[in-house]
């Protein structure tokens, strides 16, 4: 295992977190603190997904979002379970929350990958 690889997108998965949480407590409802930690462990945990993966797509890219769109499920489906808000139905809720883990996915990946050259 590169440990430099699993370092960095770990640690990108933490950065995606905290934005990601920022995003959700922007409206109005108040984010209890189990969601907060479930926001921000869940894109810490596909970081850690990407850096320790042996699975060889055929781009960097295609790996990033696969990762994300995997790991964000059960988040996705939990979402569900939550109340409905005027400004979110659970659809758009379990939808959003799968399409940004891809987007992060994909991010963590393009970062690690690109930027900091630490590749697969």
């Amino acid at each position: 295992m590169k440990t430099k690889r699993l370092s960095i997108s770990t640690l990108l998965g933490v950065v995606f977190g905290f934005i990601c949480f920022g995003f959700a407590s922007s409206g109005q409802n108040e984010i209890s603190t189990i969601l907060a930690l479930n926001i921000i462990l869940g894109r810490t945990l596909i970081g850690v997904a990407i850096g320790i993966s042996r699975f060889t797509l055929k781009h960097w890219s295609l790996h990033g979002i696969v990762m994300g769109l995997v790991f964000s499920l059960p988040a996705g489906f939990g979402a569900m379970l939550g109340p409905e808000t005027p400004e979110f139905s659970h659809t758009m809720l379990m939808t959003s929350t799968i399409v940004l883990g891809m987007i992060y996915g994909f991010l963590i990946e393009l970062i690690t990958t690109l930027v900091f050259k630490a590749r697969q």
